[in-house]
């Protein structure tokens, strides 16, 4: 006889303690996160800073004109392309060598040197973005920087990296990549433990070596967390953080680091154009949806699941 369904304060009940855990987090998404949401309404109206929270409902309403003030600016395309680069070049280098850096930490088999790999690898995760840009700016510096003392050592000439567009997109590329795989890494390191040691014992019987055996069991056991971070990160790819980059890009340089986000902080923060910055953020937040969505129907056809 098939059991009939409690009904749902039955497991409210059950379950309070539980509940009461998530509470907190679920309060900070709903204040944070979901309420604030209401103010995508300025995006559509031409609202003034002076107005305060009663502007948003007596401000006029234009409908999508900020949109098309976007759209039809020289700055569109530039800033879209060179969000899109940076994500790009980031996406194509940290992802895929998060992975190879924790299939080669999971092969260690010394305890202490595998938590001194973990620990230094992750590191740079937790320093601020304003001691990364520090760090290369002393490192890529005309006057005395290691990198530039290297060249003019080997008899070239110093070379002005955060002054030359045609270097941005490295600098900031590299940087990113070190700063991210190792902490990128421990999502793909927790899924590993999850695959039954015994695959592993009965390949090592049957002669495979460490890499046919990452190849074969480890990489298909995590491919779920592979797909999950990679739905994840693209639909991030327009949502790229603006604080490196606006700690190191200047005007000269603005043809190749000029991106969506520092153009919305200059708009918005600097030229109190609220509405028109919360439009070109709105934007950007329907094409990540879209991505996302894009991208987990695709992963689905391919037989790899999905977020949902």
């Amino acid at each position: 006889m098939k059991e009939k369904k409690k009904p749902l304060w039955y497991y409210l009940k059950r379950d309070k303690f539980i509940y009461l855990l998530m509470l907190p987090g679920l309060l900070w998404y709903v204040i944070f996160c979901y309420l604030p949401m209401f103010g995508i309404v300025i995006a559509f109206e031409d609202y003034k800073p002076f107005f305060g929270i009663e502007g948003i409902f007596t401000a006029e309403w234009v409908g999508f004109k900020h949109f098309i003030k976007f759209f039809q600016s020289a700055y569109c395309f530039r800033l879209i392309k060179n969000t899109l680069l940076l994500s790009v070049y980031s996406l194509i280098w940290s992802f895929p060598l998060a992975i190879i850096l924790a299939l080669f930490i999971n092969e260690l088999r010394g305890r202490r040197f595998k938590k001194i790999v973990q620990t230094v690898s992750y590191l740079p995760h937790f320093l601020s973005a304003v001691i990364i840009c520090g760090i290369i700016r002393t490192l890529t510096s005309v006057d005395g920087g290691l990198i530039n003392g290297i060249i003019t050592a080997l008899g070239g000439e110093s070379i002005h990296f955060l002054g030359q567009p045609e270097w941005f997109r490295t600098i900031y590329t590299v940087s990113e990549v070190w700063q991210s795989i190792g902490w990128e890494s421990i999502v793909f390191i927790a899924a590993m433990t999850g695959i039954d040691k015994e695959l592993y014992e009965a390949a090592m019987v049957d002669g495979a070596g460490v890499f046919r055996r990452m190849w074969s069991i480890t990489i298909p056991g995590i491919m779920p967390v592979i797909t999950i971070m990679l739905i994840l990160r693209v639909g991030s790819i327009l949502n790229l953080g603006y604080e490196k980059v606006l700690l190191l890009y200047s005007p000269q340089i603005y043809s190749t680091a000029d991106i969506i986000s520092t153009y919305v902080y200059r708009e918005g923060v600097l030229n109190q154009n609220y509405s028109f910055a919360a439009a070109v953020n709105l934007f950007t937040s329907v094409i990540s949806m879209i991505m996302v969505l894009a991208t987990n129907k695709i992963t689905k056809k391919l037989g790899q699941g999905g977020i949902w």
